[in-house]
């Protein structure tokens, strides 16, 4: 009995639509990890004593550009400008 359900499960129509969305989705993501981790592909990394400068901050001042520090924050924020709650319309009746 068992083995009647089993073939009649195998040779059941239908199956090809989720054997090509499988295949697909193997094929992606094959794809994206020869893309992403190919030879092509390695981190050109250069020690700190061949390196042009050692911050962003010297780069940017080499180009040219200003750096400034951040202005900094008040420890406590002032309540926004905001108009005052009103009452309602129509008070709940009690």
């Amino acid at each position: 009995m068992a083995k009647v359900l089993t073939e009649d499960r195998l040779n059941r129509p239908g199956g090809a639509p989720l054997k090509v969305a499988i295949a697909i989705a193997v094929l992606g993501v094959l794809g994206m990890l020869i893309v992403d981790h190919g030879p092509w592909n390695k981190p050109k990394l250069q020690p700190a004593f061949m390196a042009s400068y050692s911050s962003t901050g010297e780069a940017a001042r080499a180009v040219g550009a200003k750096v400034m520090p951040t202005e900094s924050k008040l420890q406590v924020e002032p309540e926004p400008p905001m108009p005052k709650p009103v009452h309602p319309v129509n008070p709940a009746p009690q």
